[in-house]
């Protein structure tokens, strides 16, 4: 876990927030007083709303990752509840610069110079607190510091609202200009306020509501699982977040039967899925021996036809055969030459590896492999070795129904 991942350096985060809304409320206080502007006073309350938000998004991240034997999950949806109740606090200041600016009685407006170089300050800060917010809260994978982010955001855009109806007032006063703004950028606020409120409570509701992770990355969970030699099929792959972690789970159908080598194949897939997919808290994989319908079974070849090779590695060609078990008949079947066929060293082990990646079931062959490396690499896979004594396919599947007859039990 890197720093900017770390629970520690995301609650620093928090306390900057709180820091921040600190200053920035009694920067527009002063100049609410000062002026008695209803734009400022309401960016004012806008501040005020987010100095309690922030203190709640800091409880939130202090509390998500604890686990507890009645959330033994964790709290990691709380930081999501903590978007939720800002989005409610953001659509709460909304109304109340809505009702001053439609209801409140006119006030008399005073403007100076130095209102509008503070104004200005406070435009600054957010804007530029706000990039390294939401640079650490989508690196820590943090809804709450994302929230956060994106409020201080709509903050630039108030602000510089409040700046532009200062101006307009100390211009009319000036006999410059003689259309004040000050209660048309308080509803700009509240339709600025209102649009970022939207978006933190939609986002908030779908990991509340358990929705699922997005079709990209649950895409490449699932090719992820395809890579690993002994899956022979992917039966569903689920994952939702909860708060800035999430969570896969997934049913899948392995080639190997002992429950030793199974552990090992879900924690090497486990560890993978980690790898490529950040913020994971848990991977829970269901893994059960395949029940095959069907054998892929691979034979090396002297030639491209059919007769068997005396070798392993240095067999020019391989054939693939599909076969339907319940009665032996071939469904497909292809030959392929050996890509590695030409390299001086391991490429018996090189030639292993790429029947795997192939998806082969069983390997006839004629050359003994005991003790050498191909036959390790294949029956960590999960694919049967079978020496023969056999010429050509025609007499391996004649062999391979011979051996299915026989482990079939006798029909009365």
């Amino acid at each position: 876990m890197t720093e900017s991942q770390s629970p520690i350096h995301v609650e620093r985060w928090g306390w900057y927030s709180i820091g921040i809304n600190v200053v920035l409320a009694a920067i527009n206080l002063s100049v609410a007083l000062a002026s008695g502007s209803l734009a400022v006073r309401a960016e004012m309350v806008h501040n005020m709303v987010d100095f309690l938000t922030a203190v709640a998004v800091l409880i939130g991240l202090k509390l998500s990752t604890r686990k507890t034997k009645a959330f033994p999950y964790g709290l990691y949806k709380l930081e999501n509840v903590i978007s939720v109740f800002l989005a409610g606090m953001t659509f709460l200041t909304a109304y109340e610069i809505a009702r001053d600016a439609l209801f409140a009685q006119t006030t008399l407006t005073t403007v100076n110079v130095w209102m509008l170089l503070v104004i200005i300050v406070a435009t600054a800060i957010p804007l530029i607190f706000s990039h390294f917010e939401l640079k650490v809260g989508r690196a820590a994978n943090s809804p709450a510091l994302i929230a956060d982010a994106t409020e201080y955001r709509a903050h630039v855009f108030t602000t510089g609202t409040v700046f532009a109806a200062l101006l307009t007032q100390w211009l009319a006063k000036a006999g410059i200009q003689n259309f004040p703004l000050d209660r048309v950028a308080a509803l700009v606020i509240v339709v600025a306020i209102g649009k970022t409120g939207w978006e933190l409570l939609s986002d908030g509701m779908r990991v509340l509501l358990d929705a699922s992770l997005d079709a990209d990355t649950l895409l490449e969970i699932r090719e992820t699982i395809m890579a690993e030699p002994t899956v022979t099929e992917i039966k569903w792959v689920t994952g939702r977040n909860a708060g800035r972690f999430r969570f896969v789970e997934a049913e899948i159908a392995l080639r190997v039967h002992e429950l030793e080598k199974a552990e090992t194949v879900t924690q090497r897939i486990e560890q993978r899925i980690r790898e490529i997919c950040p913020h994971i808290d848990r991977v829970l994989l269901h893994a059960e021996p395949v029940q095959r319908t069907h054998a892929l079974y691979a034979v090396p070849l002297e030639d491209n036809k059919d007769t068997l090779s005396e070798h392993f590695g240095e067999a020019p060609y391989f054939g693939l055969l599909k076969v339907r078990l319940a009665d032996g008949v071939v469904e497909a079947q292809q030959i392929l030459t050996n890509p590695f066929v030409a390299i001086e060293k391991a490429k018996g082990i090189e030639v292993a590896e790429w029947l795997v990646a192939q998806k082969v079931d069983e390997v006839r062959l004629r050359q003994e492999l005991h003790g050498k490396g191909p036959l390790y690499v294949l029956g960590d896979a999960g694919v049967e070795v079978r020496q023969t004594d056999t010429v050509t396919l025609e007499e391996v599947l004649s062999e391979e129904l011979r051996i299915n007859a026989a482990r079939s039990p006798a029909v009365e």
